[in-house]
């Protein structure tokens, strides 16, 4: 690629693997979009909008992600990604076909839906560290930031239109027809991880114990990796308002299943294009201060969405802590990323799972019962404070992250780069 290509915005879509895996995922995540809205609303039909309901799909999918996330970095670094993928993908799919064949038969309880919430998140366990992984493979590491604002975008498009399409669907055909449609979305993605190339990759060792405790030792050891993660971890669980959405449909704006799939959309909408000005973007010159910002604006658009009662202003909060959200989130990544060996990424991205994972998880558990003790909207309000003053802390006890510069990154990506030659 010439240095004539690296300003060129979304670069990296002219790479053929890199493209390939870009529009399969972007079929596939659309589905589990759906499937996300149609899991969510009906729980809170089953249980008549019970907010302790809501909050337990978190902790179903939270566990399995502590217990393991770790071991599935382990095995992302000692086995070939693609093909591990291709194996995560299709349980997946098995998975949403399982909720399909449940609801067609009629499902009058909810705990067959927190069972495969919690299989399906044992399994991302595993997919995820490998998926994050195998992207710095597909293209030149100079377009990486770019890769990933393009991943970025993928998923909010793919949260848009599935959110958009998901609330339709509910609300005139039920829930049935949105987890078969998941169920068949993966096939896009399986097809494109067997067209791609072999991706080059290092694995130096088998998935073991001292594998695990290696990953975890390198990421306590990289201050500014480690500062990202904890910050992801507690705004994400103080000010995670999503799992409630369903009561401030039905209940507080009165919008019903298609109003919750604009209120869904809405955040997305907002990281879509914060993803796509991020792609216009070559150099953000204090990147640790912007992911400061972004944290701090996120927290203030939930406090101000848990205060609102009108629809259009809700939508747009929303959709301002989806772009806040997004700048935080592409920054902290490429940070990881090119401070990362490749040999140790699926370890690096297993941990932050936890962290990234398991905040917004743990954190609907909390809005649950908070919203269950308080009310919806107090529940948001106390949330979007928390995150605010885990802001102010960060950027007190991290002044590290808080002088991160562009210099840096460059110091740490060169490093990087010489280890591994």
């Amino acid at each position: 690629m010439t240095s004539e290509t690296k300003n060129v915005p979304f670069v990296a879509l002219r790479y053929r693997d890199f493209r390939l895996w870009w529009f399969g995922q972007l079929i596939s995540q659309s589905g589990s979009a759906m499937q996300t809205l149609a899991i969510n609303w009906q729980i809170s039909v089953l249980t008549g909008f019970n907010p302790l309901a809501l909050g337990l799909v978190g902790l179903s999918r939270f566990i399995p992600i502590v217990i393991f996330s770790l071991v599935g970095g382990a095995v992302a670094d000692a086995r070939n990604r693609r093909k591990l993928l291709i194996a995560t993908q299709s349980i997946l799919a098995m998975l949403a076909a399982g909720l399909g064949l449940l609801s067609s038969g009629g499902l009058a309880v909810v705990w067959p839906i927190y069972a495969i919430s919690a299989l399906s998140a044992a399994t991302l366990a595993f997919n995820n560290p490998a998926r994050q992984a195998l992207i710095p493979a597909l293209l030149p590491r100079e377009h990486l930031a770019n890769a990933l604002s393009l991943n970025s975008v993928m998923g909010q498009m793919a949260t848009i239109g599935g959110a958009l399409l998901g609330g339709i669907l509910i609300g005139t055909l039920g829930t049935t027809i949105v987890y078969w449609l998941n169920a068949i979305s993966f096939l896009a993605v399986i097809a494109a991880l067997f067209v791609m190339h072999p991706a080059p990759q290092e694995t130096r060792r088998k998935a073991s114990v001292g594998s695990v405790r290696e990953g975890l030792r390198f990421v306590f050891h990289q201050p500014i990796i480690l500062s990202t993660m904890l910050l992801d971890f507690v705004a994400t669980f103080f000010s995670s308002a999503n799992q409630l959405l369903p009561i401030f449909a039905a209940q507080i704006l009165n919008v019903g299943a298609v109003g919750l799939g604009a209120l869904t959309a809405a955040t997305s909408i907002g990281s879509f294009i914060a993803g796509g000005t991020m792609g216009f973007i070559a150099r953000v010159k204090m990147p640790g201060r912007v992911i400061l910002y972004s944290v701090a604006i996120y927290g203030l658009a939930t406090v101000l969405f848990g205060l609102s009662r009108d629809f259009v202003f809700s939508l747009l909060m929303l959709g301002v802590t989806g772009a806040a959200d997004t700048i935080s989130t592409i920054l902290r990544g490429t940070i990881r990323q090119l401070v990362t060996p490749d040999e140790l990424r699926g370890r690096m991205t297993s941990v932050n799972m936890i962290f990234f994972m398991g905040g917004p998880q743990l954190g609907e558990m909390e809005a649950g019962f908070a919203a269950a003790l308080l009310s919806a909207p107090l529940s948001v309000i106390t949330g979007g404070i928390g995150c605010l003053i885990a802001v102010a802390l960060t950027a007190w006890k991290a002044p590290a992250l808080r002088k991160f510069d562009d210099e840096d990154l460059k110091q740490a990506n060169a490093a990087v780069a010489a280890a591994g030659k």
